[in-house]
């Protein structure tokens, strides 16, 4: 049994549940190196308090699982059989079963419900957010590679730059030239925005043609064997006016003091209201409508959340994301985002695709 299963296994015994089940694509992927796509089919593993762990998987993935590394027991199912008959001979004696509450669909609450009608359902959430809230040095290698995919990715998003040119071609050039070198995945789709559609967070590209003067804003992660990395870059086509000079130049003082705020031991909150304490003192405070970022690891965006009212403290190993922005709607957004690793001294950028204002002319090389 490794580790992680290991640990779970302990906080079930202190807590007296029987069997803790996990169902989600990444704890599964934490736990067991088995890295899936399941759609509608069931995968589970079970873990028990004084037995070993079972994992119940299609057939069709039985030796992707062995390939992944689990040792324990495996039970397939082909897809003319009925998982929860399975399941069913799997907890038929079990009263209390910690599940993942953000996780599991209410369809396997039910049908769980159904086959142990006493059953007694607690939350493995905060276990398992909290043994993944710190990452162990191969992670940390890992989100370091992904992190520099996704400096190459705005490298990537930077040059495909021309007059006319759409969001969504330029999201398709950097999606294209990253699989040519090897990548599968990105953390989620790239948002590329031109002009005033950057004033909406989380827009999404479309078909605007980029114009001289643009403001363009780059978001975007990369999977690397499985953790996430996030970045944003705004840059400005062919020249920029003095707002978007002003705005940007407060934007990245924002993020520079919020990265030398990132220190073990400091409140969470405080990171947020050292980067808007910038933001409001230069008088766009109602144009930072969003956290200053989050944890970073197999998701894109986990435990934690850095907004201002959160009084949990940093620790060494924690990463995450520090990404103030600025929205002037209808007009144009500022955001620059990196990822961050508390270390004992302080943090370490993992990002490092340039932060200097960057005026682009078509088919310039900026790094």
């Amino acid at each position: 049994m490794n580790d992680r299963l290991r640990n779970l296994q302990q906080f079930l015994i202190e807590h007296q549940f029987e069997c803790g089940l996990i169902t989600s694509k990444h704890n599964i992927f934490y736990l067991s190196n088995f890295d899936y796509e399941p759609h509608e089919r069931f995968i589970g593993i079970f873990v028990f308090q004084n037995r070993k762990s079972l994992m119940v998987v299609p057939a069709m993935e039985v030796a992707m699982v062995k390939e992944a590394g689990w040792e324990n027991e495996i039970i397939s199912y082909t897809d003319t059989d009925n998982v929860w008959d399975i399941v069913r001979d799997t907890v038929n004696q079990i009263q209390t079963l910690a599940v993942e509450k953000q996780e599991i669909s209410y369809f396997y609450i039910e049908k769980l419900r159904e086959l142990q009608p006493s059953l007694r359902l607690s939350s493995l959430d905060e276990k398992l957010n909290n043994m993944r809230l710190v990452k162990s040095d191969d992670e940390l290698e890992k989100l370091q590679a992904a992190a520099e995919y996704a400096d190459l990715a705005v490298e990537f998003g930077i040059k495909s730059l021309k007059e006319g040119i759409s969001e969504i071609e330029v999201m398709a050039e950097i999606e294209f030239l990253l699989k040519k070198k090897g990548i599968r995945e990105m953390s989620f789709p790239p948002v590329v925005l031109f002009g005033e559609n950057a004033s909406n967070p989380h827009g999404v590209p479309g078909k605007r043609l980029l114009q001289k003067g643009d403001v363009v804003l780059f978001d975007l992660g990369v999977k690397y064997m499985g953790y996430s990395s996030d970045i944003t870059r705004t840059v400005v086509y062919d020249h920029a006016n003095e707002e978007f000079v002003n705005i940007y130049n407060t934007v990245l003082e924002a993020n520079l003091v919020g990265i030398d705020a990132c220190k073990p031991d400091i409140r969470m909150g405080d990171i947020d209201l050292a980067a808007r304490t910038v933001i409001v003192n230069a008088g766009y405070g109602d144009h930072f409508p969003h956290r200053i970022g989050h944890g970073l690891g197999l998701d894109v965006h986990e435990t934690p959340s850095l907004t201002l009212n959160n009084n949990g403290v940093l620790k060494t190993g924690m990463v995450l994301t520090v990404e103030p922005g600025i929205y002037i709607n209808g007009v144009m957004g500022v955001r620059i985002e990196d990822d961050v690793v508390i270390t004992e001294s302080g943090s370490r950028v993992l990002t490092k695709f340039p932060k200097t204002l960057q005026v682009v002319s078509p088919g310039e090389t900026l790094w």
